[in-house]
């Protein structure tokens, strides 16, 4: 087999997979907002690693597709210079001030299979923290609303117990005997996002 005949079009292949994860890098990076697409928001847990790849990718294409010209150096020298510190920064930053959300409870919607509730506790802070979120749909078209959130800085907001009332209403209850009730639309979207503590 003979490589040379090869090289441009593995070239080509790894520029474009080199395009592609970094775009969905960028994608992962941009998702999070209400009613966001539940795929989306799993991109974010794989930013660096897409970015890893992408910058693999890039610099395997520039290798292989400029073998012989005088950009094949000073391409990858940017490439390097640029791409691996900043993966290196946002790997130590998601580190220090990322946390890891852990899932508490699930909780599938009386009468719905397409919607459930989900308590999710967030590390991040050093206060507890529980937010609860609407998932709406089946996959790859299911979205996430945020219910409300609760900081536990005091005993009395710390979050006890969510469950469904009906099919489109939720009860939270604080450790300090509040009740806090939201409706959710038909679409999945709640009437209000609570803030609590």
């Amino acid at each position: 087999m003979n490589f040379t005949r090869c090289r441009r079009p593995m070239a080509f292949l790894l520029l474009a997979v080199g395009l592609v994860l970094g775009a969905m890098a960028v994608v992962g990076l941009e998702s999070g907002g209400e009613g966001e697409l539940t795929l989306l928001l799993e991109l974010r847990e794989y930013v660096l690693l897409l970015g890893w790849l992408a910058l693999a990718a890039l610099t395997g294409a520039a290798f292989l597709g400029l073998a012989k010209s005088s950009l094949r150096v000073p391409l990858v020298t940017m490439l390097l210079v640029i791409g691996a510190p900043t993966l290196l920064i946002g790997g130590v930053a998601s580190a220090m001030f990322g946390g890891s959300d852990s899932q508490l409870s699930t909780e599938t919607a009386p009468g719905r299979g397409d919607r459930r509730l989900i308590v999710v506790s967030q590390s991040d802070s050093i206060d507890p923290v529980w937010c609860v979120y609407v998932h709406q749909g089946n996959s790859p078209r299911e979205r996430r609303w945020s219910v409300g959130c609760f900081n536990g800085d005091a005993e009395e907001n710390a979050l006890r117990k969510t469950v469904w009332t009906a099919p489109d209403r939720i009860r939270m209850t604080t450790a300090g005997g509040a009740v806090h009730e939201v409706t959710i639309a038909p679409d999945g979207r709640p009437d209000r996002v609570l803030s609590v503590g």
